[in-house]
């Protein structure tokens, strides 16, 4: 009864931000600001019960995770004692609700020191956390640091945690910018290991319309939905050891901003977040799935 309610509450939740139009379009509409402080807010994540929204920022921001309620309110920054915010780029949770950190922004294709943080939250009492397990990689088919401009495909802000494994989306930054990305798999476990490629995909259209910001699952692992600053992209009919044949369906958001977090709220509805630019973003929106 508690979840319905919750539920109930979090979905309408927009209603009360009179100050700005609450639909953006018939599908996506905004759920809430972001509180003043989280301006690059770079990944999202749900505890177990749904009730916290567990947010990240990028490079240059405080090496902290941000917990929020179904209003946007703050209630919990947790510092991560001993880590650094190389660049934090996605943060997802698994089957179990167990936390994870991607730093592994690499917008020069030239970093050594890509990571996965597991890290021990569990509530919003907690005034700080610890690194539990730290997944080094590297990337198989990276031979230099960085590659020439026009093989700029090993940056990344998006992962997920699906059965025993981690899986990357590469973001690509190669001059004569195409659509090509790649999927990558690394054991969900402590060690330095390689990433292993498991797929080479194009998504059509320009850079605002194909460069992966973030990436989720729902809980049937059937799907994975790939965000960008314009579209939704749903994988599907994947192998858990390869993607090569993997269907790509577009869904346009018809709204254009920085969005860099997604997570499935239920297996129908998502939730994403924007940076905030001047006079635009800086929201948590909801979408609905077809």
């Amino acid at each position: 009864m508690m979840r319905v309610l919750f539920l109930s509450v979090f979905l309408l939740a927009a209603c009360n931000q009179k100050a700005q139009d609450s639909k953006v379009n018939e599908e996506l509409e905004v759920q809430f600001s972001l509180p003043r402080k989280l301006k690059e807010v770079s990944g999202i994540a749900l505890s177990p019960d749904k009730k916290t929204i567990w947010a990240i920022e990028d490079q240059g921001n405080k090496n902290v995770v941000y917990g929020l309620d179904a209003e946007g309110n703050l209630l919990a920054d947790v510092l991560v004692e001993n880590a650094e915010n190389n660049d934090w780029e996605d943060i997802t949770a698994d089957e179990h609700g167990d936390l994870y950190i991607g730093d592994f922004g690499n917008n020069d294709n030239d970093r050594q020191n890509l990571s996965i943080l597991k890290i021990d939250l569990k509530n919003t009492g907690q005034k700080s956390t610890r690194v539990v397990q730290t997944t080094q990689f590297h990337y198989e088919g990276q031979k230099e640091f960085p590659p020439k401009k026009s093989g700029l495909l090993y940056d990344c802000e998006a992962f997920v945690a699906m059965k025993g494994y981690f899986y990357l989306f590469t973001k690509n930054r190669s001059k004569g910018f195409d659509g090509i990305f790649l999927v990558f798999r690394i054991p969900n476990k402590a060690g330095n290991f390689e990433a292993k490629l498991i797929g080479r995909l194009q998504i059509q259209g320009k850079y605002d319309d194909a460069a992966i910001t973030s990436a989720a699952v729902p809980a049937t692992h059937d799907k994975v939905v790939l965000l960008t600053h314009k579209n939704i992209h749903i994988l599907s009919g994947f192998s858990p050891d390869d993607f090569s044949q993997a269907q790509i369906r577009k869904l346009p958001l018809h709204h254009n901003s920085q969005k860099e977090a997604v997570v499935f709220f239920n297996d129908h509805t998502l939730l994403m977040a924007d940076e905030k630019n001047k006079k635009t973003g800086g929201n948590v929106y909801r979408f609905s799935l077809p």
